[in-house]
């Protein structure tokens, strides 16, 4: 007779995981159980999640799964197994296990926290912050109307966040302050952002502004009403975007009124060569980059390129922290997965960028398409090429709004009581504004 433990899930989409283990493929299972959605059998998803586990060594998250096919309507199991999936990095698979352990549990505040935990590494703001209003009585102040608060912003509701806001008490341990003091100069950005703009759903440049204090330099020009609402997908980059960025950075640092005395060199070849370009659009001297350097603008191409460089994470460490008057400037962000550390300034927002001067994809002789090589040239000479570039733009498909010069400089007059105040926390959310991955 065959075991209950090895008998083949009878549900489709967990079948298919069962069958991606035996063919030994542990991320396409983990995929599928992604892909089958949160209404399956719990005991069922936890022998395939104890299999997955136990072929990848977790022998916790092995434990955990075990106990929720043994028992699964025990809210210990359906705890344990929903704490072990957040650990594992494996949030969606711990929502529904948490939402029953929750109910069964009458609202216990141990199992909601963990609840809107996996809620938050998912961007699942709204239902996150939606849970922690439903035990709205039983909420205590740290963390639990903190992360209320916290979650209404980045779901986008000034009100909800405002309203628990307000009667929120200084935490007792000194460990919540810096999480207070962030929550309140998010709540003071909302406030500039909202005369900036419409600080709608769809206010991209004003939701990056709240989330972080990044100040979002130019708009995609595409998909605008197909909710990329001004974010790129896949881009290959071009020497006229490259200075609309910087324009606008030198835009922005004048409608501010900061006075950088030098651009920061950092040592990576795109970050080199766009920090040059950067150097000859502000009119000021370019030096290599130091830590605790005062006043001046640190220009990085892609962020995730300087961490890669030799000694990049040491690097990327020391940005944390800025002095005064120091400005971080970052040309591309990935918005799907954001740096470590938060730009002050950022031109655009993408999921994929190929630098002008890398191995951009290009017609081929044959008339297929094939990857070009690198630009070798010296880092100078493509410099030069970005500041006599043409930085008019692409016009796109006329569904987004308006991205001209003065719509930016309003908004970046309006923000210059609180931009470059206080640390710039990482916020891994893309926050409220809906599109393809967090509709």
């Amino acid at each position: 007779m065959f075991s209950r433990r090895n008998r083949r899930p009878l549900a489709p989409g967990l079948s298919a995981a069962w069958e991606a283990l035996d063919a030994g493929d542990v991320p396409g299972a983990l995929r599928r159980l992604r892909a089958t959605g949160e209404d399956q059998p719990l005991g069922e998803v936890a022998r395939v999640v104890a299999r997955a586990a136990g072929s990848a060594g977790f022998d916790d998250l092995a434990d955990a799964s075990a106990a929720l096919a043994a028992a699964p309507e025990d809210p210990r199991a359906l705890y344990g197994f929903g704490y072990a999936c957040v650990e594992r990095g494996v949030p969606y698979l711990a929502v529904p296990a948490l939402r029953e352990a929750l109910r069964h549990s009458d609202g216990a505040l141990p199992v909601l926290r963990e609840l809107v935990s996996a809620y938050e590494d998912e961007g699942r703001h709204r239902e996150a912050a939606t849970a922690l209003a439903r035990h709205e009585s039983r909420l205590q102040d740290w963390p639990d109307r903190y992360l209320l608060v916290f979650n209404a912003v980045l779901a986008g509701d000034l009100g909800l966040a405002r309203q628990h806001h307000a009667p929120l008490s200084d935490p007792e341990d000194a460990r919540w302050q810096p999480a207070r003091d962030r929550q309140n100069r998010m709540l003071a950005r909302a406030a500039d952002a909202e005369r900036a703009g419409p600080l709608d759903l769809a206010d991209l440049r004003g939701w990056q502004y709240v989330m972080g204090g990044t100040v979002l330099g130019t708009l995609s020009p595409y998909g605008f009403d197909a909710g990329m609402n001004g974010r790129y997908a896949w881009l290959q980059d071009t020497e006229g975007q490259c200075l609309r960025g910087l324009l606008r950075l030198r835009a922005l640092l004048t409608a501010t009124g900061v006075r950088p005395a030098s651009v920061s060199l950092l040592p990576d070849r795109d970050s080199r060569i766009l920090g040059l370009a950067a150097a000859e659009v502000l009119g000021l001297p370019a030096e290599p980059f130091a830590p605790g350097r005062a006043d001046t603008v640190v220009v990085a191409y892609d962020l995730d390129g300087v961490a890669a460089h030799d000694g990049g994470p040491e690097l990327i460490g020391e940005l944390f922290e800025r002095t005064a008057g120091q400005v971080l400037h970052a040309h591309a962000c990935c918005w799907t997965d954001p740096p470590a550390v938060t730009p002050d300034s950022v031109a655009l927002l993408h999921q994929s960028v190929v630098a002008p001067w890398g191995e951009q994809l290009r017609q081929g002789a044959d008339g297929g398409v094939e990857r070009g090589p690198a630009d070798d040239r010296p880092e100078a000479e493509i410099a030069a090429g970005i500041t006599g570039a043409d930085p008019s733009g692409d016009l796109g498909d006329g569904a987004g709004p308006a991205d001209g010069d003065a719509e930016f400089t309003a908004f970046a007059t309006a923000v210059g009581g609180t931009w470059l105040r206080g640390d710039r926390a990482r916020v891994r959310s893309a926050g409220p504004v809906p599109s393809s991955r967090f509709a």
